[in-house]
């Protein structure tokens, strides 16, 4: 039986890069030659530290950084350089759950309101846009009587759920989750991070997850690439590259990742000590060659 191996998504050799301040002062390059692909229906992991350029990479795909060189294709077109008219054509197919629950709804306006946004955009007849409303409540797990309130009456969690709910309205193929649950506590994260697989095992959606918590993409991840000033330094399996990772950097961050019993935290703190130790001894070495 054959079978189509083209990728949702595919960037290939991405660069990114910010003008500075200063006459002829070169641009800042946040991206260097970033590649990845994501399948359809599979979630791409990418974690690393703040400034790493994960973040970037996903507003690249959305069309909110300037693409400098390279590709990037969703189902084959290639979408870095669309006009706006085309990229707000894409939207009902790539969406976007951004980090901050509180910040990333707007207070004004009713979770009735907020849902109806993008139906209303599309335009989904006002009955029909009620119904797939109440859809989406039901998807997320939120009572039906939300529809009338404000997010201000909502946890954190429950804020999420509205934004994912958003984020569903038009049944998108891929959505770009900019640490969607790093402003939450434990326990809502894990409730929300499992509310991501059950929605993605009942629609086929695809995830581009970007985290600094490796056991964030450890839990939703089927695929992960790690990066590192802007490039990409490891990528492969999620459950390989979280448990038995071969670049010092991504075994740094599985290192620092903190563990239930202080036995076990001390143990891991002293060898991500010495990988530290050994890599900036291998820094000098580098230098004075």
């Amino acid at each position: 039986m054959t079978t189509n191996t083209a990728p949702l998504l595919e960037a290939t050799d991405v660069v990114v890069e910010y003008p500075m301040k200063g006459w002829r002062t070169p641009p800042f390059r946040a991206l260097k030659g970033v590649s990845a692909r994501i399948e359809a229906g599979r979630t791409l992991g990418l974690v690393g530290e703040s400034g790493s350029g994960k973040t970037t990479l996903g507003r690249a795909v959305l069309g909110l950084a300037p693409v400098t060189g390279g590709s990037i294709r969703f189902r084959g077109q290639e979408i870095a350089h669309l006009p706006r008219a085309e990229r707000r054509a894409l939207s009902s197919e790539i969406q976007v759950v951004f980090q901050d629950p509180y910040t990333s709804l707007n207070p004004a306006m009713t979770v009735g309101d907020i849902l109806s946004e993008p139906l209303e955009v599309a335009g989904v007849a006002r009955v029909a846009a009620r119904d797939r409303i109440r859809e989406l409540l039901d998807q997320v797990n939120l009572p039906g009587d939300s529809i009338d309130r404000l997010p201000r009456e909502f946890s954190g969690g429950q804020r999420q759920r509205v934004a994912i709910a958003r984020a569903l309205a038009l049944d998108p193929a891929l959505i770009v989750c900019d640490e969607p649950v790093s402003a939450l506590d434990l326990s809502t994260q894990a409730r929300v991070l499992d509310l991501f697989i059950e929605i993605q095992e009942r629609t086929g959606v695809a995830y581009l997850f970007v985290s600094h918590d490796l056991s964030v993409i450890r839990h939703i991840s089927h695929d992960v690439a790690v990066m590192y000033r802007g490039e990409i330094v490891e990528t492969g399996d999620a459950e390989r590259v979280t448990s038995s990772p071969s670049h010092p950097y991504t075994q740094r961050l599985m290192m620092a990742a903190p563990v239930a019993h202080p036995r076990r935290q001390a143990l891991r703190r002293a060898e991500r000590r010495e990988l530290l130790d050994a890599q900036a001894a291998a820094d000098v070495l580098e230098v004075a060659s």
